[in-house]
């Protein structure tokens, strides 16, 4: 228990941390940015003194410009936040104090704390002052400063100024590393500034030169018969002529100086910005680590296999896991960003279902919502499709981001994500000429965002809550990287908001041909599979191979059940290769071998059985993978995929070809022979379940919903066992469970319900729905063959 506090202690402490070094990185960006471009030196200490004081929490602050005098070097302060103008009487009474009373307007160097700490460039920093130092007062009354703090202003060995700050209460050591690096960078911008203002004021004194040359002229031509008379008057204003010409040639060339100092800062501070952007990047790979392993060993902890915590250090692994989760999303929005901007982001687009993507955000933001006691909606219009094809997990993170920003700047009212299928007529401009497209909109009753700030809230480290105050937190990179990826997606992301009233975002993905025609080009991959009516690998390959084509040319998947079908097939070839059932359909294999054109693939899949009826001859022609696994590997490298579908976009240790080199695993002599039917939409499911139980000696059926789930299992009686998936499109898990129940021939046969929906209850209605068990995902392998051995009544 004392390490794991340690560890939440850890966590929190380097959360803090992290949060403080946003905070600063943000704000020293923000007033860095604030000054370039700015012309008016006391304009700039205006906006210092007037922002930096009550976001470091003073109550006082000044700002002194160094300037060159008969005395010496002076500071002037040329900009104040909360003081009051102290006569001279009050200034000597007061001695020189340097808190909020006023204090003096010009110092030397040397003279009071503020010279000083000109005079040595370095910071002075004085707690706990007397009562009587200095008084910060307002209209409602007056107290005594506690703290105050001096930072020196200067580029290399130029000194430039001097920033006051006064407090009522000490620095924070986050406050201090802001105005100490503030200070720092704002040498650097303030240099500039006056280099600037010396630039305007030689080309100033170059122009008036220029006009009074002119002048000169002028008066010249006019009176070219008075110079006649006067030879000696002329030969000395033609030195003075050439005088003035040497003079602007000299300014000129300080101007030119001045010119290439100012394109030689500028690159530098390029240069460090790139700098920045480099280190955050590696920065976030190296984080990303060791957060790995923390995420890992908490979620261990908190599954708490051996049952050896008690339940309160479960919770405090649980809240591990989702801090480092939160930590990880953080590390992953900047990786994302730059990414971006780099044009390297990677995307993997796939049929998935509607219902699938609903699921997902009723579980993950409900529960968020009625926390902050909102009303959660979710709406589906009636056009909108079952399936839709794109990259699913970037869909979820836009999502993500514009559920989140609407739950967290909502306080009361409600927050509903809304679909509905959009024509051409309502499509937005962006989309060109896009036949129909899907819109998400996500909508809130929160605090809205003023319409001038719309465009800004888009871009990175910007937010719609952008006082000092930081209510909200965050980090601003939500919607930057959301309007990216919805370009990337082929989409656009735009939003509509009212102050005070709540905002509406919406994403609009572009569908396919609104007839849905899939046109198949003469060029285009085929694929031919043979199998025994009705279809079970069909379907499975056909998903495979438009996987392993997110790009023109399409993939054409034809099946073949009988001889004639498998004669007509072949009159309409040629393919790019066929694939063989041979559990139950090898009898084809002659007729597939010899009609196929030499050196088309042909891959036997065994399905767990052996190819009983071969001749040596044929069985010499097939390619004999024994798993859906290995037969999806081999299909996707026939076709060209640049990634494996269902995998984690990670690179792969070794290639899949590989892996066929290998011993197979020693089937599971209990279930061996026996047959189970897999009911599942996600064939990325599908493919890793079968492979595990096709390793224990399983013949594997599929069937991608309830209604083609319960027509397979009527089409082979000899089914041991069922793994029925809940959620899916058209007729769910719960409706085919009672559905098998209801056929006598299938009132008895065990099926397990192996779904996502883990949540309290969810169990009980699976079991009342007629199921013998729940199993949640993700799956436990061993424990699911566990189950299925107690089912099937087997040691």
């Amino acid at each position: 228990k004392d390490n794991i506090n340690f560890m939440v202690e850890s966590l929190r402490e380097t959360t803090r941390a992290n949060e403080d070094q946003d905070w600063l990185k943000t704000n020293l960006a923000r007033f860095t940015g604030t000054m370039q471009g700015q012309r008016d030196i006391r304009s700039v200490a205006e906006l210092i003194t007037d922002g930096l004081t009550p976001l470091v929490g003073a109550q006082y602050g000044a700002f002194y410009l160094a300037e060159e005098g008969p005395e010496g070097t002076v500071l002037v302060r040329i900009g104040a936040y909360g003081g009051q103008e102290a006569t001279a009487a009050e200034t000597a009474a007061e001695g020189g104090g340097e808190g909020g009373g006023g204090g003096p307007a010009r110092v030397r160097l040397g003279e009071s704390l503020v010279g000083q700490a000109a005079r040595s460039r370095r910071v002075v920093s004085v707690d706990d002052l007397p009562p009587d130092y200095a008084t910060i007062g307002s209209g409602a009354g007056a107290t005594h400063a506690r703290s105050v703090l001096i930072l020196p202003i200067a580029l290399e060995e130029w000194l430039l100024g001097a920033m006051e700050f006064a407090s009522v209460h000490s620095f924070s050591a986050v406050h201090r590393d802001l105005l100490e690096q503030f200070a720092e960078a704002c040498g650097v911008n303030l240099g500039t500034l006056l280099a600037n203002a010396r630039t305007d004021e030689l080309l100033g004194e170059s122009q008036r030169l220029t006009a009074e040359l002119q002048a000169r002229s002028e008066e010249l031509q006019e009176g070219q018969e008075e110079l006649r008379r006067s030879n000696a008057e002329l030969g000395e204003q033609a030195a003075l002529l050439a005088e003035r010409n040497r003079d602007i040639e000299a300014k000129n060339l300080e101007i030119e100086q001045a010119r290439q100092e100012l394109e030689e800062r500028a690159r530098q501070l390029s240069l460090s910005s790139m700098y920045k952007s480099e280190f955050l990047a590696n920065m976030s790979h190296e984080l990303r680590t060791p957060l790995n392993s923390l995420l890992i060993l908490a979620q261990l902890l908190a599954q708490n296999a051996a049952g050896n915590l008690t339940p309160k250090q479960v919770e405090y692994a649980g809240v591990i896991h989702s801090a480092g989760s939160d930590l990880l999303q953080l590390i992953n929005d900047i990786l994302d960003l730059s990414k971006v901007e780099a044009g390297k982001m990677e995307f993997s687009p796939e049929p998935f279902a509607v219902q699938e993507l609903l699921a997902y955000v009723e579980a993950a933001f409900k529960p968020l919502a009625d926390q902050r006691g909102l009303d959660f909606r979710i709406g589906v219009g009636e056009q909108v499709p079952g399936e839709l094809v794109t990259d699913q997990a970037r869909l979820r993170q836009i999502l993500r981001n514009l559920l989140s920003n609407a739950i967290k700047f909502t306080d009361s009212g409600h927050v509903e994500l809304r679909i509905e299928r959009v024509e051409a007529d309502r499509i937005p401009a962006e989309l060109g000429r896009a036949e129909a497209a899907v819109a998400f909109h996500v909508e809130d009753t929160g605090i809205g965002i003023d319409p001038d700030h719309l465009d800004s809230i888009f871009g990175a480290f910007q937010q719609a809550d952008g006082t000092t105050a930081r209510r909200f937190g965050g980090t601003g990179l939500g919607l930057s990287i959301s309007r990216e990826l919805a370009r990337l997606l082929g989409g656009v992301l735009t939003v509509r908001s009212t102050t005070g009233r709540g905002s509406r975002f919406s994403f609009h993905l572009p569908l396919a041909r609104s007839d849905g025609a899939a046109a198949v080009p003469d060029t285009g991959a085929r694929v031919l599979v043979v199998e025994a009516e009705p279809p079970a690998l069909l379907t499975l390959l056909a998903r495979t191979a438009a996987e392993a084509h997110g790009e023109d040319p399409p993939v054409e998947v034809r099946g073949a059940g009988t001889e004639a079908d498998l004669r007509a097939a072949l009159a309409d070839g040629p393919y790019r290769c066929a694939v063989l059932d041979l559990a139950h359909a090898g009898d084809l294999a002659p007729l597939l071998l010899t009609a196929l054109p030499e050196g088309t693939p042909v891959l036997g899949h065994q399905g767990g059985a052996d190819p009983v009826g071969l001749t040596a001859a044929a069985i010499g022609g097939l390619e004999l993978l024994s798993g859906l696994d290995e037969l999806r590997e081999r299909l996707i490298a026939l076709l060209g995929s640049r990634h494996p579908v269902g995998a984690d976009r990670a690179e792969h240790s070794e290639p899949a070809a590989a892996t066929r080199d290998e011993p197979a695993v020693a089937a599971d002599k209990p279930l061996a022979g026996r047959t189970a039917l897999i009911v599942d939409d996600d064939v990325r499911n599908v493919f890793a379940l079968a492979a595990a139980l096709e390793q224990h000696g399983l013949t594997v059926l599929h069937a991608a919903d309830g209604r083609a789930g319960i027509d397979l299992l009527r089409a082979h009686p000899e089914t041991d066992l069922v793994l029925m998936d809940v959620m899916m499109p058209g007729l769910d898990g719960y409706a085919a469970i009672a559905a098998i129940r209801a056929d006598e021939r299938f009132a008895r046969i065990p099926i397990v319900a192996v779904t996502a929906k883990a949540m309290a209850g969810d169990r009980a209605k699976s079991l009342a729905a007629g199921a013998d068990d729940h199993v949640s995902k993700p799956v436990d392998t061993d424990l699911l063959v566990a189950r299925m051995r107690h089912w099937l009544d087997v040691p």
